[in-house]
């Protein structure tokens, strides 16, 4: 009789619990599945002519490479600022740290929309920044730097700078300054101890704040729509436009485009950090 209830009560823990992701499953189902298969059928209104314009029209196909090319721009930016800021973060006494985690999550205190219109003040010809410039005889004449590239770029590194240090931060800091210590009294020097030891050890942050920008940048609809030109128009504006104008058709298309390219990219991030696992175990 002991050996039946010991034999049952697993299996009963285990149903209870499958019991209590049932709500989570059934929100997932509602609020997710259901609305990602409207958006499929959507999109197949007119059969397959739509992805085929998509992948066959040039302006389609520029909205494409824009976006991914500042979604690669701005976590490659994001990561090329947060990385040595991090570094130092983590390494100063615990006040200069907490000020330095606060300017860093200054902008999550105020709304994004904000943020960017502080950028189109920034940035415009009569802006501050063309204004400092001018006043110092760095330039004569204003520099274009709203309604670009750049400007684009400028403003989503600002919002999704966060997004990367954070990561960073909590990976950092649980690498063990023993290590580094050891590996210097065995003769290693600051570079080798760098891309030998921490580099390596801080990859799992990497990883990490790149899937977290990259994804969030893909989507990006307000800081493009605000500092970019129309000709630059990432897939999120495209979206909103094809919605506005002409319905939903393809709007669902290139909504379920960019979800499977954020998929693809999430895959090749997770295969870059399996890969450099299997690497660091070899070692």
């Amino acid at each position: 009789m002991a050996a039946q209830l010991a034999i049952k009560q697993p299996a009963a823990t285990r149903w209870g619990g499958w019991l209590l992701l049932l709500p989570a499953a059934a929100l997932l189902a509602v609020f997710f599945l259901v609305p990602l298969g409207l958006m499929v059928q959507t999109s197949f209104r007119n059969g397959i002519e739509t992805y085929q314009e998509i992948f066959t029209s040039p302006i389609y196909g520029l909205v494409l490479g824009n976006t991914l090319r500042t979604a690669a721009l701005t976590t490659l930016l994001c990561l090329l600022l947060a990385y040595p800021y991090t570094y130092v973060l983590t390494r100063v006494g615990p006040r200069l740290r907490l000020i330095m985690l606060g300017v860093v999550l200054l902008p999550f205190w105020t709304s994004l929309l904000v943020r960017s219109f502080a950028w189109v003040g920034l940035l415009q010809d009569s802006g501050i920044l063309n204004g400092a410039l001018q006043t110092l005889g760095l330039i004569d004449e204003p520099l274009q730097l709203i309604r670009t590239p750049l400007g684009v770029l400028i403003g989503m590194v600002h919002v999704l700078l966060p997004y990367m240090v954070l990561p960073l931060m909590t990976t950092m800091g649980q690498i063990d300054g023993s290590v580094l210590r050891a590996a210097g009294s065995l003769g290693a020097g600051p570079f080798k101890r760098f891309f030998r030891i921490f580099l390596p050890l801080s990859l799992p942050g990497i990883i990490s704040g790149c899937v977290l920008v990259l994804v969030l940048s893909l989507g990006f609809y307000i800081t493009p729509a605000l500092l970019g030109d129309a000709k630059d128009a990432m897939i999120g504006e495209t979206i909103v436009q094809e919605v506005t104008r002409y319905g939903p058709v393809m709007a669902s298309a290139l909504g379920l485009v960019l979800l499977v390219g954020t998929l693809v990219s999430l895959a090749l991030l997770l295969a870059v950090q399996r890969i450099g696992s299997s690497r660091k175990g070899v070692q």
